[in-house]
């Protein structure tokens, strides 16, 4: 074997760095983006593509690494929306934990620290979001929507420029082991 084959071989798996925040940033946080998500867009309509639910949803399970910690991230904030949005009650319950488990799944395999992987993460779960979100409304409610493929590409692109600077700013929050 060569010494690069050595190395591999003894290294074993990456261990993840779970990240941890203070328990009022795992409220406050949440608390502020769905409030921005309700109230915001009645006044600037502009603004209502961006999905802040969801991206704080998909920064606290990239960085906490457990799946099933963000399955209920995903959980309680989808709830919450769901409790102060026009939308039934659990739609977006299903979709975030959705986006929660499978964000936290991914971050067990990638360093989700690179803001590259951040921003190609933000977009896909985006339009994860609203495909399942589309697919629950037709299963479950019976609503006939139209899924807006080209509208729904733009708006996840435009959250996930949103999303770098965001991630960037909650990384500050973060409290260090010690």
């Amino acid at each position: 074997m060569t010494e690069y084959d050595d190395r591999i071989l003894q290294s074993g798996p990456r261990k993840a760095k779970i990240s941890h925040f203070r328990p009022a940033a795992y409220i406050v946080i949440p608390l502020i983006a769905i409030l921005f998500q309700v109230y915001v867009p009645r006044f600037v309509d502009f603004l209502s593509y961006l999905e802040l639910p969801l991206l704080v949803v998909v920064y606290f399970s990239l960085m906490r690494r457990q799946p099933v910690a963000g399955a209920v991230i995903g959980t309680v904030i989808g709830l919450a929306q769901d409790s102060l949005s026009q939308h039934p009650l659990g739609m977006f319950g299903i979709v975030k934990t959705l986006v929660g488990y499978f964000s936290a799944s991914i971050s067990m395999r990638f360093d989700v620290e690179n803001n590259a992987l951040r921003f190609i993460l933000s977009f896909f779960f985006f339009l994860f979001h609203q495909f399942f979100f589309w697919v629950l409304a037709r299963g479950l409610l019976g609503r006939n929507l139209e899924l807006q493929i080209p509208q729904s590409i733009i708006f996840a692109f435009l959250n996930a420029v949103v999303a770098v600077p965001l991630f960037l700013i909650m990384d500050k929050l973060r409290v260090e082991e010690q």
